[in-house]
């Protein structure tokens, strides 16, 4: 029914959809129903159905997902090998949604080169992890709109996984105005005792977080190179940015 539906500009009546997938117009007509109520189709007044601003969103997502892992593989690679930590690639957890409980929010890795030290972080593509308590989460939550921040900071359940991790609104909110405003994000020990991360956000074209680079490894190899890390972590961000046709953050310098 779709493929029906991408071969024609003027859509498709219920008759030319029934013709055109071989199936009857009853079998159809609730699946029709279903489909334009969430968005994926459209119906006019002639009763002629067209792709729906939801499906094609979501074909526009899937099809930047895979443009961005694509390019910002070989940036990973290069991360990984300049600050010898796991370098990892990962975005909003795709089935996120903003009118949804966002308590449920969480980050998911995409694309992951890890460490050639004996002694590193490991992740798994397609983990899932909190926001709020991981270096990944926190530069997506410091850049939530205002009112799905406080919406995600009045309901979520924040558990206390280490003695450093931060669960308090206010503690929270600081830092992520912090993270905001200095385009990169730090965690110590928050997630994982002994591992520490750090994050900056890749943008899209139109200005929003697509995605976001990061390294993780143990806290105190991590401490002991912070600054060349932290450098290294911007530029790939940076370099990513571009490769995705967006503009990187400018970090005005302190007077």
């Amino acid at each position: 029914m779709l493929e029906t539906l991408t071969k024609t500009e003027n859509g498709a009546t219920l008759s030319d959809l029934a013709l055109g997938t071989g199936a009857p117009k009853t079998s159809l007509v609730g699946l029709l129903a279903g489909l334009t109520a969430e968005g994926c189709l459209a119906r006019d007044q002639a009763g002629r159905y067209f792709l729906g601003p939801r499906f094609l969103s979501l074909a526009m997502q899937a099809i930047a997902g895979r443009e961005l892992i694509a390019l910002a593989r070989p940036i990973l690679a290069d991360l990984a090998t300049a600050t010898e930590e796991t370098a990892v690639l990962g975005a909003l957890a795709p089935e996120t949604d903003p009118d949804a409980d966002p308590g449920a929010d969480l980050a998911i890795y995409l694309d992951k080169v890890e460490s050639s030290n004996p002694i590193r972080y490991a992740v798994t593509v397609g983990e899932r992890r909190e926001l709020y308590c991981t270096a990944l989460g926190k530069v997506l939550l410091a850049h939530f709109e205002p009112a799905r921040l406080q919406r995600y900071l009045e309901t979520t359940q924040r558990e206390q996984f280490t003695a450093t991790t931060m669960t308090a609104s206010s503690e929270l909110e600081a830092d992520l105005a912090h993270i905001h405003a200095s385009g990169i994000s730090r965690t110590n020990d928050e997630r994982i005792p002994g591992a520490s991360g750090l994050a900056a956000p890749v943008f899209a074209s139109d200005g929003t977080v697509i995605a976001v680079l990061l390294i993780a490894g143990p806290s105190e190899r991590m401490r002991a190179n912070g600054e060349s890390n932290e450098q290294a972590v911007r530029q790939a961000a940076a370099a990513c940015t571009l490769a995705m046709g967006g503009v990187p953050m400018t970090i005005q310098p302190k007077e």
